[in-house]
């Protein structure tokens, strides 16, 4: 029997070594920046076409390349940051594998050009999949340029996985803002698609952080310093009024790389306890010197996680940082959880709302008459609740099968005692049934309710839009017009009719008729934050989206409702395929039999 093990080609070796360093036009992004800041450059431009599929240049001003190097940095392993073993615990460069460049040359079209100061002419190099094609000298200026072409042309599966433009682009940003962030000391640009989307003068870490993130104030952060014998850590917190409902906005440097580590993210977010709701999250930009040799840089291939030789103390170190910057500025640190608002402010208090809508401000009276559409053939809720307790129920299952068992084992029948309904708290509908009571949460309720609305409309009956008398104009960050961007046929599906304006403008020519009395700019950041806090990876865009304004436009707990209102709610509630629970797997509606209210009582 022959031999059947073989050694592969290198440019096979290398397409299997790029699945790991190479994952998405980002990946391609990080590495290029990453060298150009190891080449010792003040100056970098990043430009990128279609998500950065078809187009990626990266120019810098460094030191550049000899021509016999330009032509060894394609090598797989040749690099000039190591020579050692344990050389790899003493780096502190970006990158040291010498994995990156060969990796892309596998999956990509590959133009280098690049030249030292000391010679007169630089080396122009061609390479597809592995192969260089051409060397040879060019006139140009000191520096290096990397262009990428055609990324994935040669494996059309892994191109076939790549996500649209906009989500693309989106993590390109990413990477571009953290090495922004690492690097204020640099001055640093981005294109997209020839419109120019950063444009970022080298200065300290607090302008670049006002440059990227719009804080106006120096006062809306507070400096984070502080120099020990085991690590020195500066820069930047939030205040707890700044904090967001996702967790963008949150960046960790060792040495000046990027990484994530949820221990060290506890040890800022645990000090600011009591100073805001759970479920926000605070700003920060945190750097963290220390020596190499107290770290392994060396245990993840995109290399953004790290192990500390000395962990609890890092932890405790950068947590007392943080309390420290915090306690200055707050001294008695409280926090009074208020009932939730409404989804935004609206500009006519008198305005009348709709259950598509979101209600005005605790104590108001928002709904109008025949506000709801009534279903065709009103059946009795309690017939209603035993029909829907004997069908299947998906999202029951998902989220909390134990008390789905509980409502489908509910014994009920179809008379119904009484239409009369009250609201506790401004937040429960309580309503009588023959077997005891029936509870429902009323902002869960509307949000079900919506959030079937909103469904349809995405697949088959898009909503019709009110337009605005003039169009309205707004300002969003980069990051945020990506996002817009990505969900924009989705929203224009529900009634909004957006356009784009300009640099990172838009222009807002109609919104859903129920929600024409709200701000454009604050609706339009409160979908785009919504959307972005939609993490789960099982739902699909229309999903996300759907949820998203459906959160934000249901009643929220707190809002006064009259018996015609709540009635309507329920008959609606009765009306969805899934009315046990809300989108996000609370619970809408649950029931107290008589022998469970006189146990309470203790009374037999």
């Amino acid at each position: 029997m022959s031999d059947i093990i073989k050694l592969l080609p290198d440019h096979v070796a290398n397409q299997i070594a790029a699945g790991e360093v190479i994952q998405r036009p980002a990946s391609v992004v990080k590495e290029l920046l990453e060298n150009a800041i190891d080449a010792g450059s003040t100056d970098i431009t990043l430009v990128i076409k279609e998500g950065g599929k078809t187009f990626i240049q990266v120019i810098d001003n460094g030191k550049g390349m000899s021509p016999s190097d330009a032509r060894m940095c394609w090598e797989r392993h040749a690099t000039s940051k190591i020579a050692a073993a344990e050389d790899i615990y003493n780096v502190k460069t970006m990158g040291f594998r010498g994995e990156a460049l060969a990796s892309i040359a596998s999956v990509a079209q590959v133009e280098m050009k690049t030249k030292r100061e000391e010679d007169s002419v630089g080396t122009l190099i061609l390479i597809e999949a592995s192969e260089v094609k051409k060397q040879e000298s060019f006139a140009g200026n000191t520096g290096t340029s990397f262009t990428i072409k055609n990324l994935f042309y040669n494996i059309p599966a892994r191109r076939n996985f790549l996500k649209s433009n906009p989500v693309e682009t989106r993590h390109i940003m990413d990477e571009f803002l953290r090495v922004a962030l690492a690097n204020p000391e640099i001055a640093l640009s981005m294109y997209n698609n020839d419109a120019d989307v950063y444009l970022l003068p080298k200065g300290d870490l607090q302008k670049r952080i006002q440059d990227i993130f719009g804080y106006k104030s120096p006062e809306q952060i507070l400096p984070a310093n502080e120099e020990t014998s085991i690590i020195n850590v500066h820069g930047f917190i939030g205040k707890p009024e700044n904090a967001k409902k996702t967790r963008g906005e949150q960046y960790f440097f060792v040495n000046k790389r990027f990484i994530k580590d949820a221990y060290l993210n506890h040890a800022v977010t645990s000090c600011y306890e009591n100073l805001m709701p759970k479920d926000q999250y605070p700003f920060y930009v945190l750097h963290i010197d220390i020596d190499p040799a107290q770290i392994d840089v060396n245990v993840h291939p995109t290399k953004t996680e790290i192990k500390f030789e000395d962990e609890r103390s890092v932890y405790q170190i950068v947590r007392a940082v943080a309390k420290k910057a915090i306690g200055q500025h707050y001294h008695t640190p409280t926090y009074e959880p208020a009932s939730e608002d409404t989804f935004l402010n609206l500009t006519r208090p008198d305005a009348p709302l709709t259950f598509a809508s979101t209600p005005e401000r605790r104590g108001s009276d928002p709904y109008t008459k025949n506000t709801f559409t009534k279903p065709a053939e009103k059946q009795d809720w309690q017939e209603l609740f035993n029909v829907i307790n004997k069908k299947g129920d998906v999202v029951g299952k998902q989220f909390a099968p134990q008390r789905n068992e509980e409502l489908r084992q509910a014994t009920l029948t179809p008379e119904v005692v009484t239409r009369q309904v009250m609201q506790v708290h401004q937040s429960l509908i309580i309503s009588q049934i023959k077997s005891g009571i029936l509870l429902i949460d009323q902002q869960a309720a509307h949000e079900r309710v919506l959030y079937e609305k909103y469904l349809i409309a995405l697949e088959n009956n898009p909503v019709a839009s009110q337009q605005k008398l003039f169009p309205k104009t707004i300002l969003l960050q980069p990051a945020d017009e990506q996002l817009l961007l990505e969900m924009m046929q989705e929203i224009r599906a529900l009634g909004f009719d957006i356009n784009e304006f300009g640099k990172h403008t838009f222009a807002v020519n109609g919104v859903p008729a129920e929600l024409n009395h709200y701000n454009e700019q604050d609706l339009i950041i409160q979908l785009i934050e919504g959307y972005k806090n939609q993490s789960s990876t099982a739902l699909n865009k229309k999903e996300k989206v759907a949820r998203t304004l459906a959160k934000r436009a249901a009643t929220k707990t707190g809002t006064s409702l009259n018996q015609e209102e709540m009635n309507m709610l329920i008959d609606e509630l009765f009306a969805c395929k899934e009315p046990n629970y809300a989108p996000d797997g609370k619970v809408c509606l649950t029931t107290l039999s008589l022998q469970q209210l006189f146990e309470i009582l203790g009374k037999k």
